[in-house]
């Protein structure tokens, strides 16, 4: 019986442990390197928080596509540009840039800590 338990906590572990990693292929920014690219045309700057979120804080360049919306909304982004997703802590958009990944972008970055790190700089 002990050896099923371990077995169960090997493979929660295993299911945690590949939701928080970054999506291969996803660039990674820190809020500082964020700093440096908001006026840059070239990127199309999407967060994921709720509207409600949004409304409280948000930076000026980015769109607000909710992460609950983003599959009924990835059309409004171009597969060609760079997209740069943000949300609260980096969780939100870390699954964000998961799901566009599959959906078939290929150039994605996201802001790690989020609106958070953003506050705190």
């Amino acid at each position: 019986m002990n050896i099923f338990y371990i077995a169960i906590a090997v493979l929660l572990i295993w299911f945690i442990f590949l939701r928080f990693i970054p999506a291969k292929g996803v660039k990674q920014l820190n809020t500082y390197q964020l700093n440096d690219i908001l006026e840059e045309k070239k990127y199309q700057f999407i967060d994921v928080r709720t509207p409600g979120e949004f409304k409280q804080n948000h930076i000026s360049n980015f769109k607000n596509i909710p992460l609950g919306e983003l599959m009924h909304r990835y059309g409004e982004l171009n597969k060609e540009q760079e997209v740069v997703l943000i949300c609260q802590s980096g969780m939100r958009s870390n699954k964000a840039s998961k799901l566009l990944k599959r959906l078939g972008f290929s150039k994605i970055t996201n802001i790690k800590g989020g609106m958070a790190a953003w506050s705190h700089q």
